[in-house]
């Protein structure tokens, strides 16, 4: 018998609940719990362990940032949007390049860019009082998300 874990299913509708900019909030948040479990690995003697440990959780810190990147709206800041489709791209290569290289430098730049990308959003929702503000439905705004909110 399937028993779901309540911290998934307390996640699960925290995500399903949650307004455009607390998921973006998210999102980072995960790219950054990844990167840093992928920094973890370096430390480990096992090579198996070494090497699936900070592969795998690069390689979901980098499908966040692909989701990031997806997520920008160019029609409601074509220059904004611009710019950070760069600083995606430029995220996701150098967390590629640590990934094959197998070397932690370029994970932790991309660590620190991110934490203040992260610290910025939430300045900016608390500024515009998104903390914790409502959300609507989730199918009320499906198909219309964007990181602009």
């Amino acid at each position: 018998m399937y028993r779901p874990n309540k911290y998934q299913a307390y996640q699960s509708g925290a995500v399903f609940t949650a307004s455009p900019a607390q998921l973006v909030l998210m999102l980072f948040d995960g790219a950054i719990k990844f990167i840093n479990i992928g920094l973890e690995g370096f430390k480990l003697q096992d090579p198996l362990d070494f090497n699936l440990t900070i592969h795998q959780n690069v390689q979901k810190a980098q499908a966040i940032i692909r989701e990031l990147r997806a997520c920008l709206d160019a029609d409601k800041g074509p220059e904004f949007a611009d710019k950070m489709t760069a600083l995606y791209n430029y995220f996701d290569r150098r967390l590629q390049e640590g990934n094959l290289k197998k070397v932690p430098e370029p994970l932790e730049e991309v660590n620190r860019h991110l934490q203040v990308l992260r610290d910025s959003w939430k300045e900016m929702m608390q500024n515009q009082n998104l903390v914790n503000s409502p959300s609507t439905r989730p199918s009320e705004s499906a198909g219309q998300w964007s990181a602009t909110g």
